[in-house]
């Protein structure tokens, strides 16, 4: 769509050195989210793959979660009163027989670049709602080399944050350590769902042999989202939340966090990585 990033002019002080020039910016514009015709959400997103981001959402809502109860999502046009389309509006039309949970019809949400559903979601919420258990069988076994390797991984693949520095990303890697997909999102949450909404559309849920890698902080929502779509695994690169430790601990989510260079920290699930008995030191 040709609106990632946009230019704007910049003062640049550089060793007491000023200077003006054009500086490369993400883009950031509100998306909202129609299901069946009703607005359901609004979020703050970066434009591209917009209904991936759709389908993921409606999959970590509890709405979807097969390719086949998705009939189609087009952009509404019209969107503004003189019937420009912005883009900036997606209806998601559910097949025949979907039975849409009533949460989903009675509220409209606004969701933050930042932040994620706050608080909108319980620990059991999520456990009456998710589709399949995180139930891996037999369970992934990752050793910590293969973990430490994912944040270069997944920075080398960030292509529009080389050219801007202000985007998160998401991305899926097998258990043997291959980079699947990678998308990137002002909204670390924004990026997830729209991985999770291309595996919904491919087919490919639940994500049941694969590695969630994330940028920044393991929140709630990200865990919910990855306890969603059949994901064992959720690694970071920075902290959990206490919430998100405690989702991952009640639903078999392995959780890796403070993931730099060969140091990590294994929150739950610790069953999935192949940690050597004699190394282990109390603390």
């Amino acid at each position: 769509m040709g609106r990632v990033t946009e230019r704007r002019k910049v003062i640049r002080i550089r060793d007491g050195v000023v200077s003006r020039r054009p500086d490369t910016l993400v883009a950031e514009e509100p998306l909202e989210i129609r299901l069946n015709g009703r607005p359901l959400a609004i979020t703050m997103r970066t434009p591209g793959d917009d209904f991936a981001l759709a389908a993921g959402f409606l999959v970590s809502e509890g709405v979807l979660g097969t390719a086949s109860e998705l009939r189609n999502i087009v952009y509404c046009a019209g969107a503004t009163a003189d019937g420009t389309n912005t883009y900036n509006v997606v209806d998601v039309q559910t097949a025949p027989g979907v039975a849409i949970p009533d949460i989903t019809l009675e509220r409209n949400v606004y969701t933050t670049s930042s932040c994620g559903l706050c608080g909108k979601a319980s620990l059991d919420a999520v456990r009456t709602t998710a589709r399949w258990p995180v139930a891996d069988t037999p369970p992934l076994r990752l050793t910590p080399q293969l973990l430490a390797s994912l944040p270069d991984r997944l920075r080398a693949a960030q292509r529009v944050f080389d050219r801007t520095g202000g985007l998160h990303a998401a991305a899926l890697f097998g258990e043997d350590g291959e980079l699947l997909d990678v998308r990137e999102d002002v909204g670390r949450h924004n990026a997830v769902d729209k991985l999770i909404g291309r595996a919904l559309q491919s087919g490919d849920l639940p994500l049941s042999r694969t590695v969630l890698m994330v940028s920044g902080r393991a929140s709630f929502e990200l865990a919910q989202k990855a306890v969603m779509a059949g994901i064992p695994v959720l690694a970071a690169v920075s902290a959990p939340s206490s919430l998100a430790v405690d989702l991952a601990a009640e639903t078999g989510l392995t959780l890796v966090g403070f993931l730099r260079g060969t140091s990590m920290n294994i929150y739950a699930g610790e069953h999935r990585v192949a940690l050597r008995t004699a190394a282990t030191t109390q603390g």
